[in-house]
């Protein structure tokens, strides 16, 4: 299992967003929850982020396709 550290989010999967939108957006169950792997540190996990990809791609085909 990889860990995302917040860099990477933008580095290796290119979400720009920052960690006060990150915050709102898992409180809302829009994004995945990080986890805890230190007192002052996040992570996220690397497939859960690529299934959020995959699924606003989805999100976004289906869209397309009804209109």
């Amino acid at each position: 299992m990889k860990l995302l550290e917040f860099s990477d989010l933008k580095l290796a999967k290119g979400i720009p967003y920052t960690r006060t939108h990150l915050w709102r957006l898992w409180k809302a169950g829009k994004f995945p929850r990080p986890i805890r792997v230190g007192d002052n540190r996040n992570a996220w996990i690397d497939t859960e982020i690529d299934n959020w990809i995959e699924s606003r791609v989805a999100s976004r085909d289906r869209e397309i396709a009804t209109t």
